[in-house]
């Protein structure tokens, strides 16, 4: 089974990993057949470990593959990074602001009917995704970048980069469902809704895996803007949410746990 993912194109290699994300979102959802709630703290793990995991991958999968790369193509490196750093970040901001003014507007609109339920249901559904939609790019980035076996790229860091997308993919799941339940909708219309936010990831990956592999001279942009998305969203979304918890240093640890196994890997193992 491994030698034959081993085998696979970096385009599928990033597919499957993102089928697995997309999974691990859908087990998230699940949790509203089983439980009304989930605990505070498991949650606030999960995020804290999966910030660890992307912020050192941000740096040893993506940005120093990134310099490298524009160096070995002449490029002026640092600014090549830095514009794909800055857009990946600015992307999501921009993104951020257009929800927040839609979900302005749709509130001011909103009514305790069953439209406005439906409302509340894409406005969660919609901030959710906008997120998951760069963390494919990402995982399909690091998958295509294989392909030219540059420094600081290898099969291990892009498998433990979808790892820690996956693990932080969970809480999305649930705290889409959840909510939903709570609103009234049936378990299954809130488990439909709450892995629908994953969806787009496999997508997002065949994308930026596609784009790696047929404009090679992009490879160093695509990375950093990679990295620029994923840390916008740590530092918007992860961290403050993990840090909301009562034990905010044992959270703090789950994050230094998570950088260490995503450097161990790309080090050791890279």
């Amino acid at each position: 089974m491994i030698g034959w993912f081993f085998s696979l194109s970096p385009v599928f290699q990033a597919l499957f990993a993102t089928l697995f994300t997309w999974l691990i979102t859908l087990l998230g959802a699940s949790i509203v057949f089983f439980f009304k709630e989930v605990k505070k703290g498991i949650m606030d793990a999960l995020l804290g470990f999966s910030a660890g995991v992307m912020i050192a991958a941000s740096f040893w999968s993506l940005l120093s593959p990134a310099i490298e790369m524009a160096n070995n193509m002449n490029m002026i490196s640092w600014l090549v990074v830095f514009c794909g750093f800055f857009s990946g970040g600015l992307l999501l901001f921009t993104g951020d602001k257009l929800y927040d003014f839609v979900h302005q507007k749709m509130v001011n609109k909103m009514d305790t009917s069953t439209s406005g339920k439906l409302k509340r249901c894409l406005m969660l559904v919609f901030s959710i995704t906008l997120h998951n939609i760069p963390e494919g790019l990402v995982v399909g980035v690091a998958f295509g970048s294989l392909a030219y076996s540059i420094e600081g790229s290898s099969l291990a860091s892009a498998l433990t980069l979808a790892l820690g997308i996956g693990l932080q993919n969970f809480p999305e799941g649930s705290a889409v469902s959840l909510p939903l339940r709570r609103e009234g909708f049936s378990r299954k219309k809130a488990f439909f809704f709450g892995q629908l936010s994953g969806a787009v990831e496999p997508i997002a990956a065949i994308v930026g895996a596609i784009l790696v592999l047929k404009i090679q001279t992009l490879l160093p942009f695509l990375l950093s803007f990679a990295a620029g998305a994923m840390i916008y969203v740590v530092v918007e979304e992860l961290i403050p949410e993990s840090q909301s918890n009562k034990k905010k240093d044992v959270m703090a640890l789950f994050t230094l746990i998570g950088f260490s196994v995503m450097m161990i890997l790309d080090v050791a193992l890279g």
